[in-house]
C-alpha cells in the first residue's frame, strides 16, 4: 500500500489524512515532506475556516515514523537532511493561522504525538494509546519538540513520557493535559466534526488574531512580534465581519461571518 497524505473539504473545515496503513500510517520521508505544501494550500483557501488532521482506517492515527527506513534516511550525514524535512513539517503545521484540530483513534506514538502537539484542540476516541518511545530506540530528541509537550503536559508529565517511554490510554493523556476531549470511537468523528462545525461559524479573523496572538505568547518574551497582533486584531475591527456581529448581536440572530 502506498503511503500518501490525503486531503479532504467538508463545508468550512478541511481534512489531512495521513495514510501508510500497512504500517500504522507510521509517517515515511516522503509524507514529511508533503506537508508544508499541503497546509500552505489550506491556509490560501479561504473556504476552509478549520483543518483536522486525522488517521485512515481503524487501527491508527500515526504510529510515529517509519522505522524501516531509518537506516537509509536517518543515520550518518542524510540524518540532517531528515530532520530538516521534520522541521519544516512541524512549522508548517504549527504556523498555520486557522484552528488546527488532531482527531485521534488508536496508535498516537513518537511522530505521530508529535505531529497531534502541533494541533490547538486534541480529541481522541477511546482506545487512543499515547506515547513517546524515543529512549527504546536510542534517538536523541530535538529540545523544541521537548519544549512543545512541556508546554502541553508541563514538565512532571512530559519527564514521564521521554523517561517510561511507555504507551499511555487516552484518559491517562487527558489527565495529563495531552487531549482537550476522549469520546466512544463510535461517536469521535461526529463529535469533532460538530465541534469544527462550531469554530466555522464564528469569526475567522476574531479566530486568526487570538491564534497568532497565542503563536507569539508562546515565543521567547524578546522575539515576541507585537505588530502581527496588532495588525491582526486591527484587521478584526475594520472588518464587514466586525459590523455583522455586532449588528447580529443587536438583532438577537446568528451571525453569517464571511472572513472578511
Amino acid at each position: 500500500m502506498v503511503a500518501r497524505i490525503e486531503t479532504d473539504k467538508q463545508g468550512h473545515t478541511g481534512f489531512i489524512v495521513f495514510d501508510h496503513q500497512a504500517r500504522r500510517n507510521a509517517m515515511t520521508s516522503e509524507m514529511w515532506r508533503a506537508v508544508p505544501a499541503i497546509v500552505d494550500a489550506f491556509a490560501r483557501d479561504t473556504d476552509v475556516r478549520v483543518v483536522v488532521m486525522r488517521g485512515a482506517g481503524e487501527v491508527a492515527f500515526v504510529a510515529g515514523a517509519d522505522i524501516s527506513e531509518f537506516e537509509r534516511v536517518r543515520s550518518g550525514d542524510v540524518a540532517e537532511d531528515y530532520d530538516a524535512d521534520n522541521r519544516r513539517a512541524f512549522a508548517a503545521l504549527s504556523g498555520l493561522e486557522k484552528p488546527l484540530v488532531a482527531m485521534v483513534h488508536g496508535f498516537c506514538i513518537g511522530g505521530g504525538c508529535a505531529l497531534a502537539l502541533t494541533a490547538d484542540l486534541r480529541y481522541s476516541a477511546d482506545d487512543g494509546r499515547f506515547g513517546i518511545p524515543a529512549a527504546r530506540l536510542g534517538l536523541g530528541y530535538q529540545m523544541a519538540g521537548i519544549e512543545t509537550l512541556m508546554h502541553a503536559v508541563g514538565l512532571s508529565n512530559a519527564k514521564e513520557l521521554f523517561f517510561r517511554a511507555g504507551r499511555f490510554s487516552a484518559e491517562e493523556a487527558l489527565r495529563m493535559g495531552l487531549l482537550n476531549g476522549v469520546f466512544p470511537k463510535a461517536d469521535l468523528e461526529a463529535s469533532v466534526l460538530a465541534i469544527a462545525e462550531e469554530i466555522g461559524q464564528n469569526a475567522p479573523l476574531t479566530i486568526r488574531a487570538a491564534k497568532i496572538a497565542t503563536q507569539e505568547i508562546l515565543r521567547p518574551a524578546a522575539k515576541r512580534d507585537r505588530s502581527r497582533v496588532d495588525a491582526a486584531i486591527r484587521a478584526c475591527y475594520a472588518s464587514a465581519d466586525y459590523k455583522e456581529g455586532v449588528a447580529a448581536f443587536l438583532g438577537k440572530r446568528r451571525a453569517r461571518f464571511q472572513g472578511q
